[in-house]
C-alpha cells in the first residue's frame, strides 16, 4: 500500500509547524485496499453534484433592503407591503423560471442534500409499500474508535455523506477523510490531517465536506474537482476528489490556517465542525467556539477563501469591530471589542440565483451572562444574508435578542418557494431551539409569516440587562411556551415525582426567555432545543416542514467563584456543567431536570418527530421519537416515550421520513402523511446523525445510509459505523 504525504505548513511560517509551532502535522493520503463485504460489482454511476439553473436578472425584482438594519414596521403591513411587490415582479418571475427552479434532487451531493438544504430526495423506489423489507447491504468502520483519541467522550461520528463524482465522500470526528464506492462501501482512499489526538477541543465531530468543481476548461488534471472541510486545529483543507492528495496550489500545500489574523483565546477552542459553503469559486468557513469559559472569547469571523489558492477574497465580523461597522450603533463598542463568538457554527445555505449566502449565528460571549455585552447584541443570534461575492451585509433578522439561554441559530437555513396566498415567494426557513420556526422572503427578509415581540421575564441579576422583548412566530411552536409548573411534575413514585415537583418549585421559572439567576432557573426549552443542528425537511409540493425535536428542560445556576470552585470538585453534580465566565461577576452550573433516578422531571415525550404544514399554519402530525428501550432499568418495561435526540431527519418521494437521532439507537421510517412509524433497525451505535440517500450502479438501485458512532451527550453507544440499506432484489416494484 502506497502513502503520500505532505507537510503541514501554515501561511507564512518559514517551515512546517502546527498551532503549538512544535510537531510536523502532514495529510496522509492512503489509496486503500477493499476493506467492506460487496455487492455485486456495477459499474459505478459517475455523476457530478446538481447545480441551479443560471440566473436570470429581472430588470424590476430588487434585492431588497437591510431588513432589521431600522426599526421594522408591522408584520401586517411587511406583508402588504411584500405582496405588492411580488405582484408587480410576477410576469418576470413566472417568465424566467425563478420561482419553480429548484436543484435536483435525485442525489446528495450536498450536506442537506441539495444546495437548498431541503433534505428532500426525488428518489422513491423505497417506499411505503416496500420499506419493511430494507436490509444492510454493507457496513463500513472508520477505525476512529481506538485510534488514540485521549478525549474519547467527546468524540461524535454525526457525519452525513456526500455523493459526488461518482464516490461517497465523508469525514469522522477526528477529520479524517474518506472515499468510498457508493455501492459496494469499498474504500478508495483516506486522508488523515493528523490532528493533536492529545489536545483539549471544544467538541470532536464534523458533520461533512463540501464540493466544488472548476469550471476553467484549461484545468485539467490534478483537483480540478476538490473536496473542501475544516479540521478541529482550525485548518481549511483542499483535497483532490479524485485521489485525496493535497491541493498544492491552495495555501501551503493543500490547506490554509485559519486562526491567521484571529484572537485565539484557548487554542483548541476554535475549531470548525460543519462543511464550509461554496459559491462559485469561493469557499465560505464559519467556527465552532467553545461556550462560556469567558467574555472576550474568539471573534466569529465568516470568510470566504478562492477554491483554487486559498486567497482570503473578504471577511464579516456579525460584531461590531469599527464605528462604520453595521451593528455598531446598538453596541458599545468598548464591549464588543471585548466580546467573542456571534459565530456561525452550523451549516450555510448558498443562493446561487441571488447571490447570497445564507448563515445562522450563535449567542455572544458568554451564553449565561450579558452584563458586559449591554444592548440587543444585533447580528449574534441572528440569520445573516451576505453578498457571496464580497461578504457586504445584505439583511439581517435577529431571532433572539441579548441571548442569555445559549439559544444559538443551530439549524441550517432551508430555502425554496413558500406560497403566501397562493403566490409562490422564494424564501427562507428558518428553525430555533425555542422551536419556533420563521419564515422570510428570500432577497429582502421580509417576513412572510406575522413576527410580534412580545414582553418577557425581566432578570433580577444586579448589572444584568436583559432585552424586554421577543419575537414570538406565528407559526406553531414546536415546542411549549409555558411555564413548568409543580403540578407538572413527573416520575415513576409517589417518591421520585415529589423530589422534582419540589425541585421545579425551588427554581425561577415563568415561561420562555426567563433569565438565569443565582437560584437556577429552569429553562424550557433548554438550551439543546427545540431544533438544533439537525434542521428541518421541507416537503416543497405539500407546503409542509418536518424536524425532530426536543422537549428536555434544563437548569442554569449564576454562581460566585467560591461555589463555583467548591461545586465543581463536588461529586454531588455527576450531571452538570460547571464554565467559569471569566471576565463577569458570576460562573454557572448547568444541568438537565432530572429526578433522583436520573429521569426526566416532566412527563413525556422528551422528543418529537413534528410536521407542520406552511399553508395551513397548523401542526399536522407529531408523534413521540424514540423508545426507553435499553435507557431504564430491568424492572421497567420499555416504552415509546419518546427520547432527547441529536440529528435530523429526512424525506423521500417514496412518501417517507427516515430519522435516527433518538438515545434507543434505532433508524426509522415514517409515513410522510401521517406519522406512522413504519421500520425500525437497531444500529450497533448511536444514530446521533442525519441519514441520506442516494442511487447507484448500474440498475441505479436506491440506498440508504446513515453514521452511528454514538454521542458523549447522550450517552449513547459508541461506534465507528457506516451503514448502508437497500431493497433486496425484486421488492423495488411500487404497490
Amino acid at each position: 500500500m502506497s502513502s503520500v504525504t505532505t507537510p503541514c505548513v501554515r501561511e507564512g511560517a518559514s517551515r512546517p509547524r502546527d498551532l503549538r509551532g512544535g510537531r510536523v502535522c502532514p495529510l496522509t493520503v492512503t489509496p486503500s485496499p477493499r476493506r467492506a463485504a460487496a455487492l455485486p460489482d456495477r459499474a459505478r454511476r459517475r455523476r457530478a453534484p446538481s447545480r441551479i439553473m443560471p440566473h436570470m436578472k429581472c430588470p424590476h425584482a430588487g434585492r431588497g433592503g437591510r431588513a432589521g438594519a431600522s426599526r421594522p414596521a408591522s408584520a401586517a403591513e411587511a406583508l402588504r407591503s411584500l405582496l405588492v411587490r411580488l405582484m408587480a415582479a410576477l410576469p418576470c418571475l413566472a417568465s424566467s423560471g425563478a420561482l419553480a427552479q429548484s436543484p435536483d434532487a435525485s442525489d446528495w451531493g450536498y450536506y442537506g442534500g441539495d444546495a437548498f438544504g431541503q433534505r428532500f430526495s426525488s428518489l422513491g423506489e423505497i417506499n411505503r409499500g416496500n420499506v419493511s423489507r430494507l436490509k444492510v447491504v454493507w457496513t463500513y468502520r472508520t477505525g476512529e474508535l481506538g485510534a488514540g483519541f485521549t478525549r474519547a467522550g467527546k468524540l461524535t461520528f454525526e457525519a452525513t455523506p456526500v455523493l459526488a463524482f461518482g464516490l461517497l465522500y465523508l469525514e469522522t470526528g477526528t477529520n479524517i477523510v474518506i472515499a468510498l464506492d457508493p455501492e459496494s462501501g469499498h474504500e478508495r482512499w483516506r486522508v488523515d490531517p493528523h490532528i493533536d489526538r492529545a489536545r483539549h477541543y471544544a467538541e470532536a465531530s464534523s458533520r461533512g465536506v463540501s464540493v466544488w468543481e472548476s469550471t476553467d476548461a484549461g484545468q485539467n488534471g490534478l483537483c480540478r474537482r476538490r473536496i473542501f472541510t475544516g479540521t478541529l486545529d482550525a485548518r481549511l483543507l483542499a483535497l483532490d476528489a479524485e485521489t485525496g492528495r493535497p491541493c498544492v496550489d491552495f495555501g501551503g500545500s493543500g490547506q490554509v490556517d485559519l486562526t491567521r489574523g484571529l484572537r485565539i483565546r484557548d487554542v483548541g477552542a476554535y475549531l470548525v465542525t460543519s462543511p464550509p459553503a461554496v459559491y462559485a469559486n469561493a469557499v465560505i468557513v464559519g467556527s465552532a467556539i467553545g461556550d462560556n469559559r469567558a467574555t472576550d472569547l474568539e471573534r466569529g469571523v465568516i470568510r470566504a477563501f478562492d477554491a483554487r489558492s486559498g486567497a482570503q477574497l473578504w471577511s464579516f465580523d456579525p460584531l461590531p469591530d469599527s464605528p462604520s461597522h453595521p451593528a455598531a450603533a446598538d453596541w458599545d463598542l468598548a464591549q464588543a471589542a471585548g466580546t467573542g463568538a456571534g459565530n456561525a457554527w452550523g451549516v450555510m445555505t448558498v443562493d446561487e440565483e441571488h447571490g447570497l449566502v445564507l448563515l445562522p449565528t450563535g449567542s455572544a460571549s458568554p451564553d449565561f451572562y450579558g452584563g458586559r455585552r449591554v444592548g440587543s447584541n444585533r447580528f449574534a443570534n441572528s440569520l445573516l444574508a451576505l453578498d457571496a461575492r464580497s461578504g457586504k451585509l445584505v439583511w439581517h433578522r435577529q431571532l433572539i435578542h441579548h441571548d442569555l439561554w445559549d439559544y444559538d441559530l443551530a439549524a441550517q437555513p432551508v430555502l425554496g418557494d413558500v406560497e403566501v396566498q397562493g403566490v409562490p415567494v422564494p424564501a427562507v426557513i428558518q428553525a430555533t431551539k425555542t422551536g419556533m420556526l420563521y419564515v422570510f422572503e428570500r432577497t429582502g427578509g421580509q417576513p412572510l409569516v406575522p413576527i410580534t415581540e412580545r414582553p418577557v421575564p425581566a432578570s433580577h441579576v444586579p448589572g444584568e440587562q436583559a432585552w424586554p422583548t421577543q419575537p414570538f412566530s406565528s407559526l406553531p411552536a414546536l415546542t411549549p411556551q409555558r411555564p413548568v409548573l409543580p403540578s407538572d411534575a413527573w416520575g415513576l413514585t409517589f417518591w421520585d415525582r415529589g423530589k422534582c415537583r419540589d425541585l421545579i418549585a425551588s427554581l425561577r421559572n415563568e415561561g420562555i426567555f426567563t433569565p438565569p439567576d443565582t437560584r437556577g432557573t429552569l429553562l424550557s426549552p433548554g438550551y439543546i432545543g427545540g431544533v438544533n443542528w439537525g434542521g428541518l425537511v421541507f416537503d416543497e409540493q405539500r407546503q409542509r416542514v418536518i424536524a425532530a425535536v426536543n422537549h428536555l428542560p434544563m437548569v442554569v445556576t449564576l454562581m460566585s467563584r467560591q461555589e463555583l470552585e467548591r461545586e465543581g470538585r463536588s461529586e454531588q453534580f455527576p450531571h452538570s456543567e460547571f464554565a467559569p465566565q471569566t471576565g463577569t461577576p458570576y460562573g454557572m452550573r448547568r444541568e438537565p431536570l432530572l429526578s433522583p433516578w436520573d429521569l426526566p422531571c416532566t412527563a413525556p415525550p422528551w422528543g418529537t418527530l413534528v410536521s407542520v404544514d406552511l399553508r395551513r399554519a397548523r401542526i399536522v402530525w407529531q408523534v413521540p421519537l424514540g423508545s426507553t428501550e435499553g435507557l431504564t432499568p430491568w424492572f421497567v418495561p420499555s416504552r415509546d416515550f419518546g427520547m432527547p435526540n441529536m440529528g435530523g431527519p429526512i424525506a423521500t418521494d417514496g412518501e417517507l421520513v427516515f430519522v435516527s437521532a433518538a438515545m434507543d439507537s434505532y433508524l426509522r421510517a415514517f409515513d410522510i402523511e401521517t406519522g406512522r412509524e413504519l421500520w425500525k433497525y437497531k444500529l450497533p451505535a448511536g444514530g446521533q446523525a442525519t441519514p441520506m440517500t442516494y442511487r447507484a450502479g448500474r440498475d441505479q438501485h436506491q440506498y440508504l445510509v446513515i453514521s452511528a458512532g454514538g454521542h458523549g451527550g447522550l450517552g449513547t453507544p459508541r461506534g465507528d459505523y457506516l451503514i448502508a440499506f437497500a431493497l433486496p432484489a425484486g421488492a423495488a416494484a411500487r404497490p
